[in-house]
């Protein structure tokens, strides 16, 4: 296999890969299909009694409120929030412990979660993207190349079934690689395109109306970081409590989630550490620490 013919994942496919990646694609096809069918409608029906009535259905309100519903009835344009990307770079760091994260089924996040931040600058997926600017000529010098062919010598080669990947041998690795650089080539020249993936960037809005990134769309961020996309469309997921009893307060129903949605567009990312950060990053300031895109044009 050339890696040098390889233009975009599905060419990555590998045959002993077929079986599972169908299996997954069933898999996610069948839960969307109980998602819209099941879930949604149910979440709906209890949604709307709170909306018919807030304070007598008050306990799926302290319980966080159906994300899934929240979103039906509010829309995704509603709960969009365009931001520069470069801005956007604290996200939500739940570490390993599992107690630490809210459901991801609620819409309405208790908890100090927010307080907890990574610095999405300094992550492994946009270290990524600028080593495969930088090192275009030779993308056996960088880090992510070097992992996995790791893996390969220990004879665990890194797979994903979702996408039909096994990365067997190096060539497999470099066109994987080069076909990451074939996004940034394409986002840099042409901008940033909508809906041409499923996952949308989500964010979380914090106790203090700022945006944190969470685990939804982090390539596609660190890729319009990185080439400098001047504005990208981010989806709220979950907002604070305390958020959200400050912005609602006194109101019921859809008064409430439309002032909700007004508030929305009011809240841009979290620049600043958190107090309960695991780890002090050097902060970098919105205009220093990019790459030069010249090396993109190779």
């Amino acid at each position: 296999m050339s890696s040098q013919h390889i233009r975009t994942t599905e060419d990555l496919i590998h045959p002993r890969m077929r079986g599972a990646m169908r299996r997954a694609h069933r898999l996610e096809a069948l839960r969307g299909w109980c998602e819209k069918h099941l879930i949604l409608p149910f979440s709906r029906g209890w949604l709307s009694r709170w909306q018919a009535s807030r304070w007598r259905h008050g306990g799926l309100e302290r319980r966080g409120l159906p994300r899934h519903a929240v979103e039906s009835v509010l829309g995704q344009e509603a709960l969009t929030v365009w931001v520069n990307p470069r801005e956007l770079v604290r996200d939500v760091n739940f570490g390993r412990d599992k107690r630490r994260r809210p459901s991801s089924n609620a819409f309405i996040w208790d908890g100090e979660w927010d307080l907890r931040r990574g610095a999405f600058r300094h992550g492994t997926r946009s270290r990524l993207m600028r080593d495969l600017i930088e090192h275009g000529d030779d993308l056996t010098v960088i880090e992510r190349y070097q992992r996995l062919k790791a893996l390969l010598e220990a004879g665990k080669p890194w797979s994903s079934p979702r996408d039909g990947l096994l990365l067997d041998s190096e060539a497999r690795i470099l066109g994987y690689l080069q076909c990451y650089r074939g996004y940034l080539q394409d986002m840099s020249r042409n901008g940033f395109r909508q809906g041409i993936t499923k996952d949308e960037m989500g964010v979380a809005v914090s106790r203090d109306g700022r945006l944190l990134k969470i685990n939804r769309g982090l390539h596609r961020l660190a890729m319009a970081q990185q080439v400098g996309v001047p504005s990208v469309p981010v989806v709220v997921k979950a907002v604070h409590r305390e958020f959200w009893e400050r912005v609602t307060v006194g109101a019921e129903g859809d008064e409430a989630l439309r002032l909700l949605s007004e508030a929305l567009r009011d809240c841009h990312p979290e620049s600043e550490a958190g107090p309960l950060d695991p780890t002090a990053y050097p902060d970098l300031k919105i205009d220093e620490g990019w790459p030069d895109l010249r090396d993109l044009d190779d």
